[in-house]
């Protein structure tokens, strides 16, 4: 083989391999990782791609590529750093504003070199290509700092501290019991603020707040489980002098939190609302949960690092068209944020250790529970494990809305206010003393 056919070799099997060696450690060797973990290690597979290219090259061509180890140096530098150091997500955010315009002035450079000493079609077919991916990103990176600075939302309710870092919450309507919302996996508060939160209030008091990392609260130090999340919130409706008695109300996994909440304070919760929730046994009664897990797990880690690139305000900007201002706009920006991406990918670390939590509660006595699901689009198991937990109670009901899926339950008006009917009946259900009634 001519040196002139090896060079194209070597740029394409060099790229192939950073590539698949950053897949690997991310996928495989850091699977889950947190962020700086995860983007340690996608900087130092593509590093050694860069490396390969510039020894290979140097070896056995007549086009050595020795401009390569700048971007292999700079990756392993960043890369070891992160993985080291592992910094917190207000470092990371300070170096929103430097990154970019580093990898902007690396791009330029690397284009010149390429240009003047790679002699080979893989210059546009492969080098180019990755350059352009490369500059997207830094530009990306730029508009997402912007847009974090220019497009602040006005908060909603209130921060208070609950053990070192704050939790937001917000009550609207009057009246006893108070019920309290929870969102599901990943999502902030804004979504029970759309439809559900309004249409409650118009009867009694109802309150949203936003777990760890998400929508306005902060970051605790570790990922917070199931029986955390409870406590959290305990020392929450303390500090914001918010007293019971309470219906808690979840959807989706905020069910499980739902059924923390009432297992370590029963005295406090008098009815248990759970909207599509998911089982405190889903690993064992919903078909191929275990499998997602895996997949969800792993995937989900990396979304972080890559809305730093700003690529979810793009995804985002359209979303959730289906729901009113101001909690679109805040759907909008939460979802687009790394930040968000980060408490999903904690909350979704310790979300096995929440299932077993939550299977410690074994009754709700005769405390009133509305299961309310879905008919469209549900998994294999699910609607046996929604009649399920309707079971933890001695009064209870199981409604099975047709035609709404699992997000329109909270989503869309007409679905959602089934959700809120639900919801308001366990609150009539707790004034009267009577039984549930659909």
């Amino acid at each position: 083989m001519s040196k002139q056919r090896k060079i194209g070799w070597i740029v394409v099997w060099s790229i192939l391999a950073g590539f698949l060696l950053a897949t690997v450690l991310s996928m495989g060797v850091f699977a889950g990782g947190t962020e700086p973990v995860i983007t340690g290690s996608l900087m130092l597979g593509f590093a050694a791609g860069w490396s390969m290219l510039a020894a290979l090259s140097d070896r056995y061509t007549n086009q050595p590529q020795k401009w390569a180890y700048v971007p292999a140096a700079y990756m392993s530098l960043v890369g070891l750093f992160l993985l080291l150091v592992r910094p917190g997500n207000g470092v990371i955010r300070t170096l929103g504003w430097v990154w970019p315009f580093l990898v902007a002035g690396l791009v330029v450079w690397m284009y010149l070199q390429v240009r003047k000493q790679l002699h080979s079609r893989t210059r546009y077919w492969v080098i180019y290509p990755v350059l352009a991916v490369l500059a997207l990103g830094a530009v990306g990176g730029i508009f997402e700092k912007v847009h974090e600075q220019n497009n602040k939302l006005t908060l909603q309710g209130q921060l208070v501290d609950v053990g070192g870092y704050r939790f937001h919450i917000q009550c609207i309507g009057s009246g006893s019991p108070t019920v309290v919302l929870e969102a599901g996996l990943g999502e902030p508060s804004s979504i029970m603020s759309a439809w559900i939160a309004p249409t409650v209030a118009k009867q009694t008091r109802v309150c949203v707040y936003d777990r760890e990392g998400r929508g306005w609260s902060e970051e605790s130090p570790q990922p917070l489980n199931g029986d955390q999340t409870a406590e959290a919130l305990h020392n929450l409706l303390i500090r914001a002098h918010i007293s019971g008695p309470f219906v808690v109300a979840g959807h989706s996994a905020g069910g499980i939190y739902t059924l923390n909440y009432a297992k370590k304070y029963p005295s406090q919760v008098e009815g248990v609302a759970l909207i599509d929730s998911m089982t405190p046994y889903q690993y064992e009664r919903i078909s191929g949960w275990s499998g997602f897990y895996e997949l969800f797990r792993r995937a989900s880690a990396l979304v972080p690092t890559l809305m730093r690139t700003g690529i979810g305000r793009l995804v985002y900007s359209s979303a959730y068209s289906d729901i009113p201002s101001p909690s679109k706009d805040q759907e909008r920006n939460f979802w687009g944020s790394p930040e968000l991406w980060r408490s999903q990918r904690d909350e979704f670390s310790v979300i096995r250790t929440s299932l077993r939590q939550a299977q410690e509660l074994k009754t709700l006595g005769n405390k009133p529970l509305y299961v309310i699901s879905g008919q469209k689009g549900e998994q294999d198991g699910w609607g046996t494990a929604q009649d399920q937990m309707a079971k933890l109670s001695m009064n209870s009901i199981h409604q099975t809305v047709t035609g709404a899926t699992h997000q329109s339950l909270v989503e869309e008006q007409k679905y959602a206010a089934k959700s809120a009917h639900a919801i308001l009946q366990v609150v009539s259900a707790v004034r009267t003393g009577n039984q549930l009634t659909k």
